[in-house]
């Protein structure tokens, strides 16, 4: 098994390491714009590796260095600059970079599953679709699954139950038009429907990243952790369902955009994505993200 890390920033560093401490692949390439960057984490990471007692073989690279990697993991970004800055605002320079990367990447590695981490994730992971030439199913982008963590995590201490019990997602948009499908909220079969301190949790829950940024400029343990999840997935062929950015076909009126929505991760990428029944209320909340989705991809392809 071969995981190829593109970007070596803080995201693709705590990635990296995050692989380090729970070691699947029995090689890790690391890809960077500047090279020695990710020699030098390379290096350090083998060092770290030692103590693990693993055997897992770090090293650093280019692209074609990456050729025959069944997992790529796509975190290179521009910089965000001013924490409070728009995901959004992220898209046109991000999409240059992809276009740069993935379809190099995409031709050393035909049969991979591509991860799309990069911010604004909905818009990239549509654009990483058609730069790849991939199956769908094989560009997952990370989505709102931290988001549906974060939401757990603050559901799981008002309701004194343990989060992994709570199955209760943040859908459509990584950004400001996410909602909390909260009408199929539940734990051990029973519903738990909307009220003012779930709604007070779910405002929180979608500042939450804004807010760490803005203490220490940036995320990355979140949504490194987020990430081992999906690959832990894929690897093992665990088929878990968790909510992530998929091209969307035809749920809710919707189609050609990629949004998230519970989706069971295999060893070939998306097996299923799962329909669930929202209300009126809810659909029109995925159809208003399907619409701001949408144009970040035109501004992005604009440029």
């Amino acid at each position: 098994m071969k995981i190829t890390i593109v970007g070596t920033g803080k995201v693709g560093s705590a990635i990296a390491f995050a692989n380090v401490m729970n070691p699947m692949a029995s090689e890790l390439m690391l890809v960077n714009r500047t090279r020695e960057k990710a020699e030098g984490d390379a290096l350090d990471l083998s060092h770290a590796s030692a103590l693990r007692n693993s055997n897992m073989r770090i090293s650093a690279g280019d692209i074609p260095d990456s050729e025959g990697s069944d997992i790529i993991v796509f975190t290179s970004s521009v910089p965000y600059g001013d924490p409070n800055r728009k995901r959004s605002e992220l898209a046109s320079d991000n999409h240059a970079l992809l276009k740069e990367w993935i379809p190099a990447l995409a031709k050393f590695s035909p049969g991979a599953v591509l991860i799309i981490v990069s911010n604004p994730v909905d818009a990239l992971t549509y654009a990483a679709i058609e730069l790849s030439g991939f199956d769908p199913c094989r560009v997952i982008g990370t989505g709102t699954l931290l988001d549906s963590v974060r939401y757990r995590a603050m559901l799981s201490d008002t309701l004194k139950i343990h989060s992994d019990d709570i199955r209760a997602y943040i859908l459509g948009e990584h950004g400001d038009t996410q909602f909390a499908a909260s009408s199929i909220a539940m734990t051990g079969g029973e519903r738990f429907y909307p009220n003012d301190v779930s709604q007070q949790i779910f405002q929180r829950t979608v500042g939450m990243g804004y807010q760490v940024s803005k203490l220490k400029g940036y995320t990355n343990y979140g949504i490194a952790l987020a990430t081992m999840q999906i690959l832990d997935s894929i690897v093992y062929d665990l088929r878990h369902t968790m909510p992530l950015s998929v091209l969307i076909d035809g749920f809710c009126e919707v189609t050609d955009v990629c949004l998230s929505l519970p989706a069971v991760i295999g060893r070939e990428g998306v097996t299923r994505v799962i329909r669930p029944q929202l209300t009126a209320e809810e659909q029109d909340a995925f159809r208003r993200s399907a619409e701001s989705v949408r144009k970040t991809i035109s501004l992005m392809r604009a440029v």
